[in-house]
């Protein structure tokens, strides 16, 4: 069976495909340097991320224990602006703090920072990569808790058709097909995803009312995907997705929606001078209506949160020699989002319309070289970033147009200085030891500058003074491979983020970001395989102790847990397939006690999930597969609030079919 989750020990070839006697079409970036072990990385497979039983990448992610977002929820009953992916336990905001990308184009909402995971689809991803830690190498800006690499599947995964269909419980129902004919020397792949369900209750029964509802859900994605060769050793990759989520939440009315329109293009050179060249543009909005828990009348109007993101990337690798693999290059992001709300009043008039946005800006360049010495790997390298905000503003009028309030904020700009160093000795063939440090930084997200929100019974109010996040890290590890299809990979790590931006609260029911001094988190991660002919092991530990630094008017916070940060998470995959294509599939999620608020008084108890999927082979590359979640009907709280609860995906039951099994290249 495949392996589901290993850690990065070497470099592997990428998987080619030879389409003529001059021609090679990947579909794929360039190979990975040989120092890129030295963090740690851990890669899930395509396998896996096809078989999860929920069916969603953001939950197959959690198989890498320390993988978390801001809530307990996946896709389909968090609200999308929750949905900020971080590790290690550097928790407490809802905003990313791990940099996520998909064929080098950062995911995350130009104005929010969430990533918009119903936009992907397991089908046309070929695996990924996940960093913890890290810093900003040639990534970019914001992974100051790691990096999550998502590739787009190549030609050699793809079948010609392929499709699924399943329905389950809430009449729920989940279709994607695909089509990949070759078009010349290249290929073109087109797809569609589209899911809906009547939703399960968020609330607990306990606290239901006339107006509670189901997480209702509906959701749709397309994409085409194309890689052109230009000659044997260059080709052009195009993507451009369409999407559109809409959710209600807890109360009739509570809906929120998100969209987007992405379009990247890429060069690929792989010569002796090897080249990536990536330009992209994202068009997102979002919108949220807010429901009162007392009356069920409606309080705001998000109606519409309009954001772009435009940017791109060269990097050039030029000959050094053998033993060296330098990267050159420089990239720039630049982000820019309005908010448009209308608060109301029980009566239902509009009573205030609001208005809020700005821009932000990073360019950077960078330099990085990785040396091999026999056994030994050395790895380093720099960035400079040049950052800006500019052009903050927050509006309020009356419904007559007169302006109560009009705040415009001084642009800010400054230059940072980031940096990473590692080493990988292959003590023996079994053993492997590594060693890394590094820096990294992050902007505050237009959301966390100038937009305030309501969470009854907590409105948390924006900051647009807030500064900029900056990390600092060391960690070691060891990997060893005592026998064949056996590994076993352990890091411990001290990473300290120093201004890290979080909610802290300042009167009853009232919560502001702010910069607290740092929130310092050490800990240790273990990586597991094991694997003998048709069945495999996989499993992922991580112990964070993560604390908060404060002092000033956050002072109260010092020494505490940061919100939303676990101290354990852990995650195994118990999988049997036969060369038939017969399969079965366990796996068990466990997410330790953690704290909702940042003065730890609401606790969110551990939990402990199991997933399953059967698989069929009925006709050659068709299959029926069962799948479950959260098998034993665990209670998972995703949300408390003083008592205010919501809770997370019960047990759920799904059967379809697949079409797409076996070769893809028949």
């Amino acid at each position: 069976m495949p392996v589901a989750l290993s850690a990065q020990t070497a470099p592997g070839p990428v998987p080619a495909e030879t389409t003529g006697p001059d021609i090679v079409v990947l579909g794929s970036p360039l190979p990975l340097p040989p120092g890129v072990p030295a963090y740690g990385s851990v890669t899930i497979d395509r396998e896996r991320l096809t078989g999860d039983a929920s069916g969603r990448v953001e939950n197959v992610l959690s198989d890498v224990a320390g993988f978390q977002q801001f809530r307990r929820s996946d896709s389909r009953s968090a609200n999308p602006s929750a949905q900020g992916v971080t590790l290690r336990a550097l928790g407490g905001n809802a905003s990313s703090r791990a940099l996520v990308l998909l064929d080098g184009v950062p995911l995350a909402d130009p104005f929010f920072g969430y990533i918009p995971f119903n936009a992907l689809s397991a089908d046309r991803l070929s695996s990924v990569r996940i960093t913890r830690g890290g810093g900003s190498g040639a990534f970019g800006a914001g992974a100051v808790a790691g990096t999550v690499e998502l590739a787009s599947a190549t030609r050699a995964d793809l079948p010609r058709v392929a499709g699924s269909a399943f329905y389950g419980s809430d009449n729920a129902v989940e279709t994607s097909a695909s089509v990949s004919p070759d078009v010349g020397a290249g290929y073109l792949t087109v797809s569609g995803r589209f899911e809906r369900g009547d939703g399960f209750y968020t609330t607990p029964v306990d606290q239901r009312t006339a107006a509670t509802v189901r997480a209702r859900y509906r959701d749709w994605s397309g994409q085409i995907r194309g890689v052109v060769p230009i000659d044997a050793q260059t080709e052009v990759q195009a993507r451009m997705v369409v999407f559109r989520d809409d959710r209600t939440l807890r109360f009739a009315g509570a809906d929120s929606s998100s969209s987007g329109e992405d379009a990247s293009v890429r060069l690929i050179h792989r010569g002796p001078w090897a080249l990536d060249v990536l330009a992209y543009v994202q068009a997102r909005n979002f919108s949220n209506r807010v429901i009162s828990a007392t009356t069920a009348r409606l309080t705001l109007d998000q109606r519409n949160t309009p954001a772009t993101g435009i940017g791109g990337k060269i990097e050039l690798r030029p000959p050094v020699g053998p033993d060296h693999v330098l990267r050159i290059g420089a990239d720039v992001r630049l982000g820019d989002g309005t908010l448009y709300e209308d608060a109301y009043a029980a009566s239902g008039a509009v009573t205030t319309r609001r208005t809020a946005g700005g821009n932000t800006s990073t360019a950077g360049l960078f330099a990085e070289d990785d040396w091999t010495l026999g056994r030994l790997v050395l790895t380093a390298g720099v960035r400079g970033d040049r950052w800006t905000i500019t052009d903050g503003f927050f509006r309020e009028r009356t419904t007559a147009g007169v302006i109560t309030t009009n705040q415009r904020f001084a642009d800010r700009n400054g230059v940072e200085a980031t940096g990473r160093a590692g080493a990988l000795f292959h003590a023996s063939d079994a053993v492997a030891l590594r060693a890394a440090g590094y820096t990294g930084f992050r902007l505050p997200t237009l959301n966390e500058l100038y937009r305030p929100f309501v969470v009854f019974p907590i409105t948390t109010q924006a900051n647009a003074a807030l500064g900029l996040e900056r990390l600092r890290g060391v960690e070691g590890g060891v990997d060893v491979t005592p026998v064949a299809g056996v590994r076993l990979g352990v890091t411990a790590f001290y990473n300290r983020l120093e201004g890290a931006i979080a909610n802290v609260t300042i009167a009853p029911n009232v919560r502001q970001r702010q910069n607290v001094d740092a929130i310092v988190a050490r800990g240790v991660e273990v990586t597991a395989h094991a694997g003998r002919g048709a069945v495999s092991l996989d499993g992922s530990y991580a112990f964070s102790d993560s604390k908060v630094r404060a002092s000033g008017a956050s002072a109260q916070l010092d020494g505490f847990i940061p919100a939303q940060s676990p101290r354990h998470t852990a995650s195994a995959t118990l999988g049997w397939q036969d060369r038939r294509g017969f399969g079965l599939s366990l796996t068990g999620r466990y997410v330790g006690r953690q704290f909702e608020d940042d003065l730890q008084t609401d606790v969110l108890p551990a939990a402990t999930t199991l997933d399953g999927v059967v698989t069929v082979p009925v006709a050659r590359r068709w299959s029926v597969i069962a799948r479950g979640e959260n098998l034993t009907d665990t209670t998972v709280i995703t949300r408390n609030a003083g008592g205010s609860i919501d809770i997370g995906t019960p047990r759920r039951l799904w059967i379809g079919v697949r079409l797409g099994g076996g070769n893809p290249r028949p």
